[in-house]
C-alpha cells in the first residue's frame, strides 16, 4: 500500500520520492506565480500580457514526455 500511494508515480517518471516533491513543490510555485499574474492582467490588460501562458507554455514542455 506504501508503495501504490508514495512510490509507484514517481518512479514511473524515475524519480525519488524527495526528487518528485521538489519537482512537483516547485511546479506549484510557478502555477501560483502564473495565476497571479492572470489575475493581474484580468484587473489591469496592460500588464503581464503574455506571462501566464508563456509560463504554462514552459512548464507543459517540461513536463509532457516525463517517464517515457
Amino acid at each position: 500500500m506504501i508503495d501504490k500511494v508514495f512510490l509507484d508515480h514517481p518512479r514511473s517518471v524515475e524519480e525519488s520520492y524527495l526528487e518528485h516533491a521538489a519537482f512537483a513543490g516547485k511546479f506549484s510555485f510557478k502555477l501560483f506565480l502564473a495565476a497571479s499574474a492572470a489575475l493581474v492582467h484580468a484587473v489591469i490588460p496592460c500588464l503581464f500580457e503574455k506571462t501566464a501562458s508563456t509560463m504554462i507554455a514552459e512548464m507543459y514542455a517540461k513536463t509532457h514526455n516525463r517517464g517515457k
